[in-house]
């Protein structure tokens, strides 16, 4: 399927379609199917114009992912260690109640300067810029790969799977193309995901006092939670934060709930040891389940490449892929460099701009010199 009307170069209403028919695949977290369907076409929009880019993938497995590189070796190395990795996720997160969008989640509209839909901006957009660096690659015998993952939004899963393949790759720097308005950051906050399970005493709705109710005493550890969580900061990173996302329990309204359960989402700037411990240790607490656990990015400032792309003094609130990728490859500089909007990240209506899509095409070939 060749949407890029034969060459990357100079086409960017070939982009925009491409990234219109990616919209269109519904790819949500989960969806091995939609997800690999989006690797599919991407694959054979680049294949279109570099028949034989190279592909290493496990496209059949519970998350599945592809590497893309080209063939080209690097001069002062001889060997695939001068590649330049551009890594990025293919799911989406859901559209939620679809009535409150004013176009079609999965329609991919070109409107206004604007393609519309669910992953547009996070960050099918990003995927297709980093195809155009990857096919201009292939084009100038320059060395590049690309890395398409899934289940990034429920924990990076799809890149835990793919570590072996990016360590051997072993690229000089990595870029993750997630909406920053194509400004350049070095790291973001880690994430710790937690399942806290209360457990009560069932009784009738009628005589409270004979049961024990753990939706209130869940409550209650999530209220004394707010002022006594142990979060910190860091100088670049910035302060850890806690998000309680979901709280259930209880079967019937006239029965005295026995269990109860909080999913908690902290993002952190340490290893989040302090925060998992004040969970455990609590009275309310009766089990603790940790359903995520991802580290802190931050590339060193000083370090030369970075600093030839002047980034930004603040990192992203957001965490990606670099979580797990970063860790494999020590001393390796990821920064968070792509087009969109990260305010219509997750967003009813998320769109992103079709000149902000040019500009990282325009961009991200420069990084292969």
């Amino acid at each position: 399927m060749d949407l890029a009307h034969g060459t990357w170069e100079g086409s960017e209403q070939g982009a925009a379609a491409l990234l219109s028919a990616l919209v269109r695949q519904r790819s949500i977290s989960g969806d091995v199917a939609g997800q690999v369907a989006v690797i599919d076409t991407v694959l054979s929009a680049v294949r279109a114009i570099v028949p034989d880019v190279r592909c290493e993938a496990e496209l059949d497995a519970p998350h599945p992912w592809a590497l893309l590189t080209s063939d080209a070796l690097t001069s002062d190395t001889g060997g695939p260690g001068g590649r330049l990795l551009f890594a990025c996720h293919v799911d989406t997160v859901p559209v939620g109640s679809s009535g409150d969008w004013s176009v079609d989640p999965f329609g991919g509209e070109i409107s206004d300067g604007l393609v519309h839909g669910r992953g547009a901006s996070d960050m099918k957009a990003g995927v297709v810029a980093s195809a155009a660096a990857l096919v201009e690659a292939c084009r100038r015998g320059r060395p590049a790969a690309l890395l398409l993952t899934s289940d990034e939004e429920v924990g990076c899963r799809g890149a835990l799977a793919a570590r072996d393949a990016v360590r051997a790759l072993a690229p000089r720097a990595v870029v993750i193309p997630e909406a920053t308005h194509n400004r350049v950051h070095r790291g973001h906050r880690g994430a710790l995901w937690l399942r806290v399970v209360s457990r009560g005493r069932a009784a009738h709705g009628s005589t409270p006092e004979l049961g024990v109710n753990a939706i209130a005493r869940l409550a209650d550890l999530t209220v004394r939670a707010r002022a006594e969580l142990p979060l910190t900061a860091d100088p670049y990173l910035g302060p850890e934060t806690v998000n309680l996302g979901m709280l259930s329990g209880g079967t019937a309204t006239n029965i005295v709930p026995d269990l109860a359960e909080a999913h908690l989402d902290h993002r952190t700037v340490g290893d989040g040891a302090d925060l998992l411990a004040w969970w455990q240790r609590q009275p309310e607490t009766d089990e603790v389940t940790v359903t995520s656990r991802l580290p802190a990015v931050m590339t060193d400032a000083d370090d030369a490449w970075v600093a030839q792309q002047a980034p930004a003094a603040e990192p992203v609130r957001y965490f990606t892929d670099a979580s797990v990728l970063a860790p494999v490859l020590p001393g390796v500089p990821v920064v968070i460099w792509g087009p969109g909007d990260p305010a219509r990240m997750h967003a009813v209506d998320e769109n992103v701009a079709v000149s902000e899509l040019e500009h990282a095409i325009r961009t991200f070939p420069r990084l292969l010199r």
